[in-house]
């Protein structure tokens, strides 16, 4: 999986961790992505998310593999 989210290309950055010493090393700042199930022109597709256009409704999630009518009739039994 990789660490970028394929709605808004926000990826990993990298820079220095920085002790208290003032001893630099290299680290790496990832956003928070998560695999969801999404409607991706009219059909539901897997695609990795960040956690931010999640929140803010920029994606439309899918619903189960199993329809709203198998639930209900489920339900009923």
């Amino acid at each position: 999986m990789g660490k970028y989210c394929e709605i808004c290309k926000k990826g990993t950055l990298s820079g220095n961790k920085v002790s208290h010493s003032n001893r630099k090393s290299r680290r790496i700042w990832a956003p928070n992505i998560q695999s969801v199930r999404a409607v991706v022109n009219n059909s539901p597709k897997r695609i990795n998310v960040c956690t931010r256009c999640l929140r803010s409704g920029k994606v439309q999630r899918a619903l189960p593999k199993f329809s709203i009518k198998e639930m209900l009739e489920a339900k009923e039994a």
